[in-house]
């Protein structure tokens, strides 16, 4: 009786090794990534022009925290890659942009449909060389400090890329959504009254979008998180990421060894209200760490290891652009950054002998397993991350401010309604004119296109 027994329970083992093993053979090499994440201190070493706000009137005067570069480089199993390279930064100029991804390019074999280059948008970090220029009071001096400060980041990000790339070892993916509602639509709430108001108004989207990287064993090398809501807590004269920096050291403290990336997303028109003290801004961060460690504790959609990709530039066109009688008029009654933008269209209406009519608008699409993520160019407002999701579903991810920040991205609506995103934001960013309607039918339609290039499917 005991050879039967025996035998009995040697094959119920095997057959439990045999089971097992398939399973984890569906369940764990199949969804194995390769994965590699790299980051870099990008805080300058000397005092330079911070971005963001035309009210200053001074250089930089230290750190709160230092600025970082991350870059997070996926490859899936027939080996296609991807970089997002995530950063303390207002935002890439185009020609910065196209520097660095021509570069990669060269150097990796890297399609601009396959790079995502990332700012948080913060507003305590430099000014960057072509971008915002109008607004800030620059001699030569600070100029120069601008461009050496430009052209060492570009090399600093290809060489950041590098070293994730080399850095890649089998890994899971996961990704997920949480929540935080911090932001505030700045359109419907002033400032100045929030903090007796005793209902919010206008459009939000308070989703966190969520993404972990693991190695095989379970151990947490990096953590994407976004939100869509302005980086201005702060308007101080030292370096930091504001709240998305702040959330990105406590998300680094609770989990040791793993880099923490903040993206931004569709938040032109959102403000973390109220604000304008340092332990607001740390305030807020923990909020958004908080929102992110529950959804990395909660169960999490594991992701497929593959990847498709498309990039677009759609052609965006400006409403009539003023003549040189008009802006020589404006010229000689306005003040401050308005007069230096009249100088500089006159300069470039007499050297070219017409205004741009149109801009090339980047617009891309990421799809991880079945995570679709979706990147837009310039300052989004929210409504394009809340008619995407009615179009491709609520668990996208939306990343606004990426690859070139040209100025804001009005909806229709904003468009229609005026006011500072829909209307003199454009003079702020060296824009000739304001955009002309449709531009929200034309940018959703591409991203349609695009769509079926990716295998996506509109949500039911």
């Amino acid at each position: 009786m005991k050879k039967p027994f025996l035998f009995s329970v040697i094959y119920a083992f095997l057959v439990f090794i045999v089971v097992n093993s398939a399973a984890a053979g569906q369940n764990g090499s199949a969804k194995i990534w390769k994965a590699g994440v790299a980051s870099v201190v990008i805080t300058p070493e000397k005092p330079i022009w911070m971005a963001g706000y035309a009210a200053r009137d001074r250089p930089s005067e230290g750190t709160l925290h230092d600025l970082w570069a991350k870059a997070l480089v996926l490859e899936d199993k027939p080996g296609n890659r991807v970089v997002l390279v995530t950063t303390d930064l207002l935002g890439f100029p185009r020609e910065m942009s196209n520097n660095i991804r021509d570069r990669l390019a060269l150097k990796y074999g890297m399609e601009r449909s396959e790079i995502i280059l990332s700012s948080s948008h913060t507003h305590s970090g430099p000014v960057l060389m072509d971008a915002l220029f109008d607004i800030y009071p620059l001699d030569e001096t600070q100029i120069e400090i601008i461009r050496r400060y430009s052209d060492n980041l570009e090399n600093t990000i290809v060489e950041l890329v590098g070293q994730a790339k080399d850095s890649m070892v089998p890994a899971l993916l996961f990704s997920n959504n949480g929540v935080v509602r911090f932001q505030v639509n700045r359109r419907n709430n002033p400032t100045a009254t929030i903090i007796n108001r005793m209902e919010l108004l206008g459009p939000n989207d308070y989703s966190v979008p969520v993404m972990k990287v693991a190695d095989t064993t379970g151990k947490m090398k990096a953590v994407v998180f976004g939100y869509a809501c302005h980086t201005t807590t702060l308007g101080i004269y030292q370096f930091s990421g504001d709240y998305a920096g702040f959330a990105q050291i406590e998300l680094e403290n609770l989990h040791p060894g793993a880099t923490a990336m903040f993206f931004q997303g569709a938040g032109a028109d959102q403000n973390p209200l109220p604000r304008r003290t340092v332990p607001l801004a740390l305030q807020y961060g923990r909020e958004l760490a908080a929102a992110v460690d529950r959804v990395l504790q909660e169960e999490m959609n594991t992701l497929e290891p593959s990847i498709s990709t498309a990039y677009s530039e759609v052609m965006l066109e400006f409403t009539d652009p003023p003549d040189e009688e008009e802006l020589i008029r404006f010229e000689q009654e306005a003040s401050g950054y308005q007069k230096r933008w009249a100088a500089n269209q006159l300069a470039t209406l007499r050297e070219k002998g017409s205004l741009p009519v149109s801009y090339p608008y980047p617009v891309q699409i990421w799809k991880l397993g079945d995570q679709l993520i979706i990147a837009m160019g310039g300052e989004v407002v929210i409504d394009y991350a809340i008619e995407l999701k009615k179009i491709f579903g609520n668990d996208i991810f939306v990343i606004g401010y990426a690859n070139d920040v040209m100025s804001y991205i009005p909806s229709e609506r904003i468009l229609n309604e005026g006011g500072y995103e829909g209307e003199s934001s454009q003079m702020v960013y060296g824009m000739p004119a304001k955009w002309m309607p449709g531009i929200e039918e034309k940018i959703l339609d591409e991203f349609k296109k695009m769509a079926g290039k990716t295998g996506v499917t509109p949500a039911k």
